[in-house]
C-alpha cells in the first residue's frame, strides 16, 4: 500500500523541484545574503550609523530645532538606538512634499552626516538583491512583458508559485525521508564521505535538508505572504491579526457643499519635547532597546512609540505606546509579550521569514538553512539525472547483448 503512495509523493517532490529549481536558487541565494541586510549596510556605510562619543549628547529638542531651522520643514519622526556611539535618525517632511526624508545626525556635534535620499553603492546593491529576491528583477524592466499585469506583479506571481512548489517539496520530502530512514536513522543523519560523489551528493541532499527542515518549512510557508493577497488574508485570519480595510466614502452624483471650516487652516500639532518623550518611553518600557517615535502633523494626531529589544537572543516584536500630544498621557499600551501566542505568530511573519524571530541567534541559523536551500535544487537535480542515466544503461544492456 505504501509503495504506490511513496512513488506518487516522490513524483511530486521531483517535478516540483525541477519546475522551481532555478527560481529557488536565485531567491534563496539572495535571501542568504539579505538576512544580514542591516549589518551589511551598517558595515559598509558605517559613517552614517556610527560616531565617536565626544562628551555629552546634545538634547533631542535642540537637535530637532536646529534641523528644522537649517533645512526648513517639520520633524515627523525620529529614532534613538539603545547603544552609545550611534547616530540619531530624524524624519523631516518639507512643505509640499509627500514623503519625509531621514537624516543621520551626530548626537554629540549636531552635524548632519547624510540622508536616505542619497543612495550609496551598498544601498544600490542591496536594492538589486531585494528586487531579485522579491520580484526576480522584473520590476527593473521598463517595457511591459504582459499587458494584463505589471512587471512587478508578474515577478511577485512567479516568485509565489515557485515558493509554493518549494513548500510542496519540503512537505513531501518529510514523508519520503521518515519511512525510509526510520529503521536506519543514523545513516539518514550522516554523510558517507568515503563513498563516491554520487553517494555524497545523495547524502548531502537528504541529510542537510533534514537538519534545516524546520527553518526551510518556516521560510517556505511565510514566503507566499508577499505574493498572494488571498494568502496574506488567510494568514492574518488564521492567527487572529486580520483587520478589514477601511471602506472608501461613497461618491454622490451631486457633490455636497464643503463646510466652511474645512477651508480654514488646520491647527498645528502641539509642540512636544522629544527629550520628555524619550524619558517617558524609558519609564513605560524599562529595558534596553531601539525606540522609534512618530509625531503628529496636526492637532488631532497622536504620538506613536515603538520600542524593540536588542541583544544576541533578542525576541522580535515591538512594544507600542500611543501618547496624547497635549498632555503626554499614555492613551494605549500594547506589549508584544502580552498578546496571545496566535497573534504573536501572526504579527511576526516578517521576522519568521528573515530569521529575526530571536535576534542574531536565529538569523545565523537562517543563513545556514537558506544556503542549504540554495543547494537543494542542484543536488536534487543531480540525483534525478544520475538515476535517469542508470535506468538508461539498464535498458541498453539487453540490446547490446
Amino acid at each position: 500500500m505504501w509503495k504506490p503512495i511513496r512513488q506518487f509523493l516522490n513524483d511530486i517532490h521531483l517535478y516540483a523541484g525541477l519546475t522551481c529549481g532555478l527560481i529557488v536558487i536565485a531567491v534563496c541565494l539572495t535571501g542568504t545574503i539579505y538576512v544580514y541586510n542591516t549589518e551589511i549596510r551598517e558595515f559598509f556605510d558605517s559613517e552614517r550609523y556610527f560616531v565617536e562619543k565626544e562628551g555629552k549628547a546634545i538634547p533631542l529638542d535642540e537637535l530637532k530645532n536646529t534641523l528644522e531651522t537649517q533645512l526648513g520643514g517639520q520633524v515627523v519622526g525620529f529614532q534613538v538606538f539603545g547603544q552609545e556611539g550611534r547616530t540619531h535618525q530624524f524624519s523631516l517632511k518639507k512643505s509640499g512634499e509627500e514623503n519625509s526624508t531621514t537624516y543621520f545626525v551626530n548626537p554629540y556635534s549636531g552635524e548632519v552626516l547624510a540622508d536616505n535620499a542619497q543612495k550609496t553603492a551598498t544601498e544600490t546593491f542591496m536594492g538589486y538583491l531585494f528586487s531579485t529576491h522579491r520580484w526576480l528583477l522584473l520590476d527593473k524592466v521598463e517595457t511591459p512583458i504582459l499587458d494584463s499585469i505589471s512587471n512587478q506583479d508578474l515577478g511577485r506571481l512567479i516568485n509565489g508559485i515557485a515558493t509554493s512548489l518549494f513548500l510542496l517539496g519540503v512537505l513531501t520530502g518529510i514523508f519520503l525521508w521518515l519511512p525510509k530512514k526510520a529503521k536506519n536513522w543514523k545513516q539518514g543523519l550522516t554523510v558517507k564521505w568515503s563513498g563516491n560523489w554520487k553517494r555524497i551528493n545523495h547524502d548531502l541532499h537528504n541529510t542537510l535538508a533534514f537538519y534545516s527542515l524546520i527553518a526551510l518549512f518556516i521560510m517556505a510557508v511565510t514566503g507566499p505572504f508577499w505574493s498572494f493577497g488571498w494568502y496574506k488574508t488567510g494568514w492574518q485570519k488564521t492567527w487572529d491579526t486580520y483587520q478589514a480595510p477601511k471602506e472608501e466614502p461613497k461618491v454622490n452624483s451631486v457633490p455636497e457643499a464643503e463646510p466652511i471650516q474645512d477651508s480654514l487652516p488646520q491647527p498645528a500639532a502641539p509642540v512636544v519635547s522629544l527629550d520628555v518623550l524619550l524619558a517617558l518611553s524609558k519609564q513605560q518600557l524599562p529595558y534596553e532597546g531601539n525606540v522609534r517615535f512618530t509625531l503628529p502633523e496636526d492637532a488631532e494626531g497622536e504620538i506613536g512609540v515603538s520600542k524593540s529589544r536588542i541583544g544576541f537572543f533578542a525576541r522580535a516584536g515591538a512594544d507600542q505606546l500611543k501618547v496624547i500630544p497635549a498632555t503626554l498621557e499614555v492613551k494605549e499600551t500594547v506589549l508584544f509579550g502580552d498578546l496571545p501566542v496566535r497573534q504573536q505568530i501572526g504579527k511576526s511573519v516578517k521576522a519568521l521569514h528573515t530569521g529575526e524571530i530571536f535576534g542574531q541567534f536565529t538569523k545565523f541559523l537562517w543563513v545556514i538553512a537558506c544556503a542549504i536551500a540554495t543547494s537543494l535544487p542542484i543536488t536534487g537535480t543531480l540525483i534525478w539525472w544520475n538515476k535517469r542515466s542508470k535506468k538508461g544503461k539498464r535498458k541498453a544492456t539487453p540490446a547490446e547483448d
